[in-house]
């Protein structure tokens, strides 16, 4: 890849990240963040024909399928029930104390974990204070993750910005 493309990829990247987090900075306008992030991930898992997957180190690496870099999402380790990993692509949320927001902004990850068989939970949002990666956790669909603790309900509503 050039390292022209490579930008305009980050450029893209960075655009898309910042409307869907001003969708989905406010409650009233869940629809239409939804809507945005939902049509973002049918786009990105028909162009690169996400299905589900056979098992857990699939659903992993069909969930990174849906971002331009695996090595923006890596895969930090896979147990007998869940594959555990980060976001580290620099969030418009970061810091900003909007964990609420965080959690509908990740509808795209969650549309596409569905595409792939499988459910999507945050466990650590870069919105949080000081914190710069998210750590997330996929499951596949149908599985219960009683056991794990969203960090929209984990973490209190602290606005920052």
């Amino acid at each position: 890849m050039t390292p022209l493309r490579k930008v305009a990829i980050r450029q893209f990247m960075a655009s898309m990240l910042a409307v869907s987090a001003l969708l989905a900075r406010w409650a009233v306008f869940q629809p239409v963040s939804f809507g945005w992030s939902r049509l973002l991930a049918r786009l990105a898992t028909g162009r690169k024909n996400i299905r589900p997957a056979a098992d857990l180190p699939a659903l992993g690496r069909a969930w990174q399928q849906g971002f331009p870099s695996a090595r923006q999402v890596p895969i930090e380790t896979v147990t007998a029930d869940t594959v555990y990993a980060r976001i580290e692509t620099p969030c418009p949320l970061r810091g900003s104390g909007r964990i609420s927001a965080c959690w509908r902004m990740m509808e795209y990850d969650r549309a596409v974990a569905r595409a792939a068989g499988g459910q999507f939970i945050v466990l650590q949002s870069q919105a949080e204070p000081g914190v710069t990666v998210c750590r997330v956790a996929l499951r596949q669909a149908g599985t219960t993750t009683d056991d794990l603790m969203p960090a929209h309900i984990r973490a209190a509503e602290r606005p920052i910005s």
